[in-house]
């Protein structure tokens, strides 16, 4: 085996039109090169920056929607963990501190009345559990112009306060169902809500 079997014979090719360069041609060449190498390269880079983009949008697409889901399971579970120390509030502390509170509100809302209704005599009716509670009103506030009656038809916590011709009830009692429903739904609908 010889040496020229070994490489690729360029004979044929040497037949054709010679290609002359001078410096200026050649100088054309290179630019063109370069130009085209750069562009290449410009191309490549707006892609790969195209393509980090879209990656990083999806990630933080996903990051943020992990995050709110995170939040929603993080919030349900902190609510649904305060359902029992509510309703334990709502069923036993609150009735302690609406009755003891009574005088308080029914003393305002007295004074309410007065200043919108002039000097009429107030007549306070009560239930018979909390004529006690509500007598130190007539001996403090207003000794001339309170009158205290019993009525056993009013369940604890209903007070019915009348001046003039004007009348307002208070149910501590309904108050307190309203604020156990609104509770109960609240917590009702957070449940929908995790299921």
């Amino acid at each position: 085996m010889s040496m020229s079997d070994l490489f690729e014979d360029f004979g044929p090719y040497l037949h054709g039109t010679p290609v002359s360069l001078t410096d200026i041609s050649l100088e054309e060449v290179r630019l063109e090169a370069f130009e085209t190498g750069y562009q290449a390269g410009w191309d490549d880079s707006v892609a790969a920056q195209k393509q980090d983009s879209r990656a990083v949008s999806v990630q933080l697409s996903q990051n943020l929607q992990d995050m709110s889901f995170t939040y929603e399971e993080a919030r349900a579970e902190v609510i649904a963990s305060l359902w029992p120390l509510l309703k334990q509030m709502v069923e036993t502390v609150l009735p302690r501190v609406a009755q003891d509170r009574l005088p308080d509100i029914i003393a305002e809302e007295i004074e309410q009345m007065i200043r919108d209704g002039g000097d009429h005599a107030v007549e306070l009716r009560a239930a018979p559990a909390d004529i006690v509670a509500l007598d130190s009103l007539g001996s403090d506030q207003w000794p001339e112009r309170l009158k205290l009656v019993e009525d056993g038809g009013l369940a604890g916590g209903q007070v019915c306060i009348r001046l003039g011709e004007r009348e307002r009830e208070i149910d501590l009692n309904e108050t307190l169902r309203k604020i156990d429903r609104a509770v109960t739904d609240f917590f009702e609908d957070n449940q929908k809500e995790r299921a």
